[in-house]
């Protein structure tokens, strides 16, 4: 039997034909045929049935748009050059302005990755709009962003965009929604992100830049060891006053647990220390981490320090913990008692695929590959897998369509064989280390949903 890290490490091939029936279909079938008249019967609906709509993605009865820690998951074109993603944040320059960093990542007719500035500007642009508010379509302000290799560059695996925004006469706040069109074809992707503009929030004003201090880092974690910077766009220093937190955050529970929520967690401050902002400073421990410029204020920039691979898990005593989404109590009470973790992975995995070591390399290739990019997208005050949105991506992947105000996002499938359209929708709720945090409204409705695609990943059916 091969370990774990020939798992990891040998290539994994093509995923077989989805024309082969397979057991998520048989057990899909009778799904369908129970539920036809509730779905029809439940449009309009923030339960798991939803209406179907030809826009790829929407808020309210805005424009199409791209939200920001989510994939552009709508229709694409195959042939042509495409936006697949943007993740936006604001900092604010003073007060009659903003400066918006955006996170980009498209791709060539080909499918490869843009990481040339000068294609990206060849064949796109970029304009913008504001309104008051997600349900007010009175215009405030609106304008078109020239490309230069001066505000478009390559970060990694993405491009990243820079442009400064004017605040509107007397506007507090805004909803600024950024359309990038392809120039040949029109094709549009579409980001919304809220502004305000009197910067009351330490993050509205600083935020995590690279070890440069010139481009901010749109995420809530850092490495272990890393060289760390918090600063503004003017540069300022001054003192903040940092309190970590150790932690151990439990993952989501299943989405059709509609039990009440035990009692939060209580953190303890386990250190303190002080750091001034616009200057490097290097973090030796993992945790929770928390910034403010006053340590009565009510928030702060929360960041979660973890070991140096992630967003990527490899060590066999975690890399067990994020398949409790597709496993049973008594094998994960197994994975974590098991005295050798690395052995009880790798027979976990094979006894699921039949000890079939292909399909269990290319099982274990996709599901890992969900659980680095919810890591990447949804990490808050704790790792991406364990929040609700992480685990709605990791087992049935980025959604077709996303619905959100300000109050809400609503994520909806409709694309996926064998699976009526469903949604799932997550409500904003106040945290005071991070802005965007979701939580799922649960139903037990989605039990014949989510126990067929739990099982076609037990089974090896989804390999990428």
């Amino acid at each position: 039997m091969r370990i774990l890290s020939a798992l990891l490490l040998i290539t994994f091939l093509s995923a077989c034909s989805t024309s082969k029936k397979t057991q998520q279909d048989r057990a899909t079938a009778a799904y369908e045929a129970r539920t036809e008249a509730r779905r029809n019967s439940t449009q309009g609906d923030s339960r798991p049935a939803a209406p179907a709509t030809a826009a790829p993605v929407k808020i309210n009865d805005g424009p199409a748009t791209t939200p920001g820690t989510t994939p552009n998951s709508g229709p694409k074109q195959v042939g042509e050059w495409v936006v697949t993603s943007i993740k936006g944040k604001f900092l604010a320059t003073d007060t009659t302005a903003v400066q918006v960093f955006m996170n980009l990542t498209a791709k060539t007719p080909k499918g490869e990755p843009v990481l040339n500035p000068t294609d990206f500007i060849e064949h796109f642009q970029i304009a913008y709009v504001m309104y008051p508010d997600y349900n007010n379509r009175e215009r405030l302000g609106y304008g078109n962003i020239q490309l230069t290799t001066q505000n478009v560059s390559v970060e990694g695996d993405y491009l990243t965009l820079t442009f400064e925004v004017k605040r509107p006469k007397e506007a507090a706040n805004a909803v600024l929604l950024t359309e990038i069109t392809e120039t040949n074809t029109g094709t549009k992707a579409r980001n919304d992100l809220s502004l305000r503009f009197k910067a009351a929030k330490l993050s509205d004003r600083f935020s995590l830049f690279d070890k440069t201090g010139k481009k901010p880092q749109l995420r809530n974690y850092a490495n272990v060891g890393d060289t760390i910077i918090i600063r503004d766009v003017n540069g300022t220093s001054k003192p903040l006053f940092g309190f970590r937190y150790r932690h151990d955050f439990d993952a989501a529970s299943s989405p059709m647990n509609t039990s009440a929520k035990p009692t939060p967690k209580s953190l303890t401050v386990d250190s303190s220390l002080t750091i001034t902002t616009n200057q490097p400073f290097i973090i030796p421990r993992e945790g929770l981490y928390y910034f403010v410029e006053d340590t009565t204020a009510e928030s702060g920039i929360g960041l979660v320090v973890a070991d140096k691979r992630f967003p990527k898990m490899t060590r066999p005593e975690k890399l067990i913990k994020p398949v409790l989404y597709m496993s049973t109590s008594t094998e994960i009470g197994e994975l974590n008692q098991a005295q050798d973790t690395k052995k009880a992975f790798d027979r976990y995995w094979l006894s699921l695929m039949s000890g079939n070591e292909e399909v269990a390399r290319k099982t274990l290739k996709a599901y890992f590959d969900r659980v680095e990019e919810a890591n990447r997208l949804f990490t808050s005050y704790k790792e991406g897998w364990k929040t609700d949105k992480g685990m709605i991506y990791i087992v049935l992947g980025a959604p077709d369509r996303v619905q959100r105000n300000r109050e809400r996002e609503v994520w909806v499938y409709n694309r996926r064989a064998n699976v009526s359209e469903v949604n799932f929708t997550f409500t904003k709720k106040p945290n005071q280390f991070v802005e965007d945090h979701y939580e799922l409204v649960r139903y037990i409705e989605y039990q014949p949903i989510w126990y067929p695609i739990v099982e076609a990943w037990r089974t090896g059916a989804i390999r990428e």
